[in-house]
């Protein structure tokens, strides 16, 4: 007697590229048949190790943000400038007696009389402990909770900002770690709605640019292509010059996000058109108008959920280039401006080759701009492979 996959020669077994061993898949392959496509994308996504990592390094990289003032121990605005570049202190985990006890001897500064620069010297015969959920600085936790308990810190009876260094002080005497961590927030927050702006953006006139074509087409094209060919440096020295200089740093992180969010929109639009003008002609699209549906219902229902794993993974894809053109924007002084904190403000102190020179824990900033561009990135890429969970 035949077996039900000899008796379907035609049909795949389904233990392909959608199934690893041990998996659901392997018990119900005729899952694959009928599972919606969130879910093949997700199975093999799944299989993509690098990107489902990249994707564990992103999801801490916004746990962070989202926690900030809870896991910075200094006010990242205190500022003492008999305390300014640091070096980074060490955490001595054990006591001379070999028990458990995390804590930092405070760095005292005295001027070498050769160099006549100031060195910082550990003071051993001073143990200062390190204790977890300490009181610290006030901070609103969530935006709604008044709160001074923090991750780290240290005893009661010490101040965290002049005392503890993780990463060391910058030249006016203010904690690295503590303001690395809320420039995280700022950082990937401009990267996300920046992103999302774009996105909301580049479907919208680029559906209705394939959808309508004609003069609609041509107008909206135009646009684009006026966009496309503005040098980027002009532009953004033309804009760091129009805002104001009495804005608040809230009213510049909006305008920042704004400005990248219109010139980041037309690589989508012009992808998304391309696509609609293949799904117009199609039978469904002709069905559904044939129906009495509508063009905004045409567009919302039937033609933009098929371009949604790409617009997923495009979405992924750009998230670092937010990063990257804030970064480089605040870098260069065209960006965010102090007292907003962010990596590219925070490297705006590196550009001096003296102050590098003096402490090089003032380029500690590049690190996190690294990690997130790459994890992103591959994140996108393992998003891309599975928007087509029937390819090979």
């Amino acid at each position: 007697m035949a077996t039900t996959e000899e008796s379907h020669p035609s049909r795949p077994t389904g233990g392909g590229l959608l199934t690893d061993g041990g998996s659901a898949m392997d018990t119900d392959r005729d899952g694959v048949y009928v599972a919606p496509q969130w879910k093949l994308m997700w199975w093999r996504f799944r299989k993509h190790r690098v990107a489902v990592s990249a994707g564990a390094v992103v999801g801490a990289f916004y746990l962070v943000a989202l926690l900030a003032n809870f896991i910075a121990y200094s006010d990242p605005e205190d500022s003492r400038a008999e305390q300014s570049f640091v070096p980074p202190s060490p955490i001595h985990w054990f006591q001379d007696d070999g028990s458990f006890s995390p804590h930092v001897h405070p760095l005292v500064g005295e001027r070498d009389l050769e160099t006549f620069k100031k060195v910082w010297i550990a003071d051993e015969s001073v143990s200062i402990p390190i204790r977890l959920f300490a009181r610290g600085y006030e901070y609103r936790l969530f935006g709604v909770v008044d709160t001074d308990i923090h991750l780290i810190g240290v005893a009661d009876e010490y101040e965290a900002e002049s005392t503890i260094f993780l990463l060391g002080s910058d030249n006016f005497g203010r904690d690295i770690f503590s303001r690395l961590v809320l420039a995280t927030r700022t950082s990937l927050t401009i990267g996300l709605v920046g992103v999302f702006l774009s996105l909301v953006l580049g479907v919208t006139l680029g559906g209705i640019s394939g959808y309508y074509g004609g003069i609609t087409d041509s107008l909206i094209q135009r646009v684009i292509e006026i966009l496309r060919s503005v040098p980027v440096i002009p532009l953004w020295l033309g804009i760091a010059a129009a805002l104001p200089q009495t804005w608040s740093p809230t009213r510049i992180y909006f305008s920042i996000t704004i400005i990248i969010s219109l010139i980041g929109w037309t690589a989508l639009a012009r992808e998304v058109r391309g696509r609609f003008l293949q799904l117009r002609h199609e039978d469904f699209i002709m069905a559904a108008q044939l129906c009495g549906a509508g063009d905004g219902r045409i567009i919302r229902v039937h033609m933009v959920p098929l371009m949604t794993s790409h617009i997923i993974a495009a979405t992924t894809l750009a998230v670092p280039l937010m990063i990257i053109a804030e970064t480089s924007l605040s870098f260069l002084g065209l960006g965010l401006r102090p007292p907003a904190i962010s990596w590219g403000v925070m490297l705006q102190d590196a550009q001096n080759v003296q102050t590098v020179a003096q402490a090089i824990w003032m380029l500690i900033p590049v690190a996190p701009v690294i990690l997130a561009v790459l994890t992103f990135n591959f994140l996108g890429d393992g998003v891309r492979d599975a928007a087509d969970p029937y390819g090979a």
